[in-house]
């Protein structure tokens, strides 16, 4: 299939077609004093602003963008096809997001996970019956007993308070590459290791501190059930278990819907005045009055407003140590699920390819294959024709599937997070060395009358809807209680 202009146009309105899911505002201009302002939209604002009118709190939701929902966002394609073009999936112990997709009435389906799924490993691809998380090769006795320190690790990890681990100054002085020289000998062992980290979170393993990585892993679970590797990363009985009929968008949508006479949609936050009796939030919309304001966005992202007079210097240089990953989210549609056929999963794994790590979805009639480029890849195509995005992301599901995934695909379209103006980039933000053990403590403190949210801020799963949710939550109820 060649790439034309036309299928290039037909493919960016992926993005523009999610405008139209923004539901209706019953906002009026007037209303402009509040008892809780809340920045941002996302899952973790809507959660927020949920709480709180539950608690009887007037509450104002400030939106930047024309649609709720933040990084978890429905694209719909020229034939009408709703694909996920940001978060997708959710398995076992997403307890928030499994409880709030039940209450809006989203139903989820099993993500296919029978045959065999694929590890591309330096151009060469490995069959893996589906359920094992490692081919067999010269690193795997390593790389599992790499996984198995690292399942310890998270018994008993301070989820979410990472720099009170005994070992936190040792873990944030390293990298993560640093800790997987440290712990693996094969280069198939180290590769092993890297992929499961930049398949996950979009940067490289030298980028990212060793603590951030321990509480990532540590934060795949509940307080009854430690986080592990294979929860974080596997599909049956973990994060990629099951994903939303007719897209995870469906659930903040939904709520935004039932809070709809809450939010101020194309508000994007510039400033928060607290020099006054009250908080003053200006916007693109004009100012706005609440005692409390919780800003939920990624630490990265708030750092970009104005805050009068400054936060503390741990805060702010907390905000600039988070760095979002850079991302880009492909998928391409199929009639027939062709890659069945061949016994395969439609998942692969994989070094040396922009796409690093792929899924099969399906509903509506059609299977749509979705593939992630990220990191060194993405940062490649980020200010390149989207042509070049595209066929990238064609040749390397040719790559993994065969000549069937061009010749056969009749739709396909894509999200380019690094250029989103809100989001920076995703799919979520992490931290190099040094800053989680100097300024982690800022994270969720509150600043006078201002509390932060965002996945980013979360206890258990970090960096997921869940995560979002509880984050949200979390700051409602230190609003209330305080």
């Amino acid at each position: 299939m060649n790439v034309s202009r036309r299928t290039i146009l037909k493919a960016g309105a992926v993005a523009a077609a999610a405008g139209a899911l923004r539901p209706a505002t019953a906002f009026a201009g007037s209303d402009r004093d509040a008892d809780v302002i809340v920045v941002g939209a996302g899952l973790s604002g809507l959660a927020a602003t949920k709480a709180l009118r539950a608690a009887g709190q007037r509450v104002l939701l400030l939106e930047a963008r024309e649609r709720a929902g933040g990084r978890v966002f429905n694209a719909t394609t020229d034939g009408g096809l709703a694909v996920d073009g940001g978060a997708e999936f959710l398995g076992p112990t997403q307890d928030r997001i499994a409880a709030l997709a039940a209450e809006y009435g989203v139903p989820t389906l099993p993500t296919y996970n029978q045959g065999e799924s694929l590890f591309s490993i330096q151009g060469a691809l490995q069959r893996v019956p589906a359920g094992l998380p490692l081919p067999i090769l010269p690193g795997t006795v390593e790389t599992m007993a790499a996984m198995a320190r690292i399942d310890l690790n998270s018994i008993g990890f301070p989820v979410g308070e990472p720099w009170r681990h005994p070992d936190a100054a040792r873990l944030d002085a390293m990298t993560w590459q640093d800790w997987i020289d440290a712990n693996a000998s094969t280069d198939e062992g180290k590769l092993f290791l890297a992929l499961a980290e930049s398949a996950t979170l979009s940067v490289r393993p030298h980028e990212l501190s060793a603590l951030f990585m321990m509480n990532y892993f540590a934060s795949a679970g509940n307080a009854q059930n430690p986080g592990s590797f294979e929860r974080l990363l596997g599909v049956d009985g973990g994060a990629q278990e099951r994903f939303f009929d007719g897209g995870a968008a469906l659930v903040p949508l939904r709520m935004a819907e039932s809070l709809c006479d809450s939010i101020v949609y194309g508000a994007a936050v510039r400033a928060i005045d607290g020099t006054g009796s009250n908080l003053e939030v200006f916007t693109d919309r004009g100012s706005f009055r609440a005692a409390k304001v919780v800003v939920a966005m990624s630490p990265a992202i708030s750092g970009r407003i104005d805050f009068r007079p400054g936060l503390p210097s741990e805060r702010v240089e907390l905000a600039r140590g988070y760095t979002m990953g850079r991302i880009a989210k492909f998928l391409a549609v199929y009639d027939q699920p062709f890659w069945r056929e061949n016994g395969l999963t439609g998942q692969v794994v994989g070094d040396g390819t922009p796409i690093d790590v792929t899924y099969e979805s399906y509903g509506q009639g059609h299977h749509i294959l979705m593939g992630f480029i990220s990191a060194d890849a993405m940062a490649d195509l980020d200010n390149r024709p989207d042509r070049d995005l595209v066929e990238s992301g064609l040749d390397c599901f040719v790559q993994y599937f065969g000549p069937e995934a061009r010749t056969r695909v009749i739709d396909y379209g894509f999200k380019k997070w690094d250029n989103d103006p809100y989001s920076w980039g995703g799919p979520t933000a992490t931290t190099k060395p040094g800053i989680l053990t100097r300024f982690g403590p800022a994270l969720r403190e509150p600043v006078g009358g201002i509390h932060w949210a965002g996945t980013e801020t979360a206890d258990y799963w970090q960096g997921y809807m869940d995560g979002a949710i509880r984050s949200g939550e979390r700051a409602a109820a230190e609003i209330l209680a305080s």
